[in-house]
């Protein structure tokens, strides 16, 4: 299963070079022209080494401790600066829980930077040194990429430090891997590897379209398949994390799935590309705007929208409290509907919080409340803690716990709160047993550990 084969150091970094120049300057690609995207962009790309003292939930390796005693953890990652203010981007898990985090820039001056704010929903965290006038790279339109461009990737694999890489964008849109809570992961076959993770993915103008975060890999090494988190998701989450020192993400009040031909004609309507619509929450911004069970929404804010998944991250790109247009089929035909979003709540993450370690390593949870509950559509009788991160290739990915289950009971002990899940999970165990719940069935799982914990 893909879910199962994400690489524990899927930790990537890969700037992408698109196949074409400007629309004005159209010219084959040469060795000049990819050498010389490197050179301009290279400077903005930073080495991130952290020093923690439990190991991270994330898998980045840790240095050995000698004879047995215990020495502080180790991680390396990758980074690009966005600001000549010194303002630069990685990935959550290159810094999550980490007590110094140590940048070096390609002229390898060192700074120690401090957390700027952390979004764990999307696996991205802004991070800050003291410095000015700095080169920085721009942003580009990610939704502009095209199958088949040349990407490049720069960053710090297994820590030997700058390494270019060359490929192209195999694929857009890529979600449900189980990486975290929001995706649309653009999937390069650029070779990338662990430490990595948090660097650029660049086009042939030097704009910055994607931050890579994680490989599909059954060796750890890169195998062709990379993911990145596009630009067009980066931004606004930078953007709202500076303005408001969180994320604040868009929220419909709905259950959706996807629209497939066989569902469409379960229903008697007939199949457009769009999601349907199978549960409106009461009171929430939907029903106020009269949306209704089976209407198909097929664009929200001018934007078409195919997949569940799709409309999922484009409402949560939209700042809350805003008005904006939904287009949906309602009895075959188009309607246009006004509505006015709400804020969902549950994976903000304020400014300078870092996340709480997980007791069980790669694995977090988080309090099933009232809130969380309505949004997922969780019955009543189900008592619990909710699943909000998986890292991959971690015991719970492994025996496949995903983002979103409701974890019921651990060892056979009842779980009706967040204390209630850290009293059940033993200190020392060589495996847990884990009752979910999740899309109205129940199930187990075993969690083999590999050490136990201290």
């Amino acid at each position: 299963m893909l879910r199962r084969s994400l690489s524990a150091f899927s930790v990537l970094l890969c700037i992408s070079v698109p196949g074409e120049l400007s629309a004005q300057n159209r010219q084959p690609m040469t060795r000049f022209s990819v050498a010389n995207v490197a050179e301009r962009i290279t400077p903005t790309v930073v080495n991130i080494t952290t020093r923690r003292s439990h190991p991270p939930s994330t898998g980045f390796p840790a240095s050995p401790a000698p004879h047995g005693e215990q020495s502080p953890q180790m991680g390396a990652g990758s980074g690009v600066i966005i600001s000549r203010r010194g303002e630069i981007v990685t990935n959550n898990h290159v810094v999550e829980g980490a007590e110094e985090i140590r940048v070096t820039l390609s002229d390898r001056r060192e700074f120690t930077a401090q957390v700027v704010g952390t979004d764990a929903a999307s696996d991205l965290a802004f991070i800050k040194i003291s410095a000015q006038k700095l080169p920085h790279m721009p942003f580009g339109d990610s939704s502009a990429l095209r199958l088949g461009e040349f990407v490049l990737a720069i960053g710090n694999p297994f820590g030997f430090g700058q390494t270019v890489t060359l490929g192209i964008v195999s694929a857009k849109g890529r979600a449900d891997i189980g990486i975290v809570a929001y995706e649309d992961f653009i999937q390069t076959d650029a070779a990338i590897n662990p430490g990595n993770s948090g660097g650029p993915l660049v086009n042939l103008d030097g704009e910055l379209v994607g931050i890579n975060t994680a490989i599909l890999s059954r060796s750890g090494g890169a195998q062709g398949i990379g993911f990145a988190v596009p630009s067009n998701m980066v931004r606004p989450i930078w953007r709202q994390i500076v303005q408001f020192g969180k994320v604040r993400r868009g929220w419909l009040g709905v259950s959706i799935k996807d629209l497939t031909p066989e569902l469409a004609q379960s229903l008697s309507i007939g199949y457009v590309q769009g999601v349907l619509i199978d549960n409106v929450l009461a009171g929430g911004p939907a029903a106020q705007a009269q949306l209704k069970v089976q209407d198909v929404v097929i664009a929200i804010a001018n934007n078409p929208v195919a997949t569940s998944a799709q409309l999922r991250n484009r409402v949560a790109l939209i700042e809350p409290g805003s008005t904006t247009n939904v287009s949906i089929i309602r009895n075959g035909r188009p309607k246009r509907v006004r509505i006015v979003l709400g804020e969902k709540q549950e994976y903000s993450v304020l400014s300078q919080v870092r996340p709480r370690a997980s007791v069980v390593e790669g694995l977090s949870v988080r309090a099933l409340s009232a809130e969380r509950r309505r949004a997922k559509m969780i019955p009543r009788k189900v008592r619990g803690v909710l699943v909000s991160r998986v890292t991959p290739n971690s015991p719970a990915a492994r025996a496949g716990v995903h983002v979103d289950d409701v974890i019921t009971f651990v060892n056979k002990r009842r779980v009706m709160s967040l204390q209630d899940y850290h009293r059940a999970v033993p200190r020392q165990a060589a495996k847990l047993v884990l009752r979910l719940y999740s899309d109205g069935k129940a199930r187990k799982v075993i969690l083999r550990l590999p050490n136990s914990r201290h």
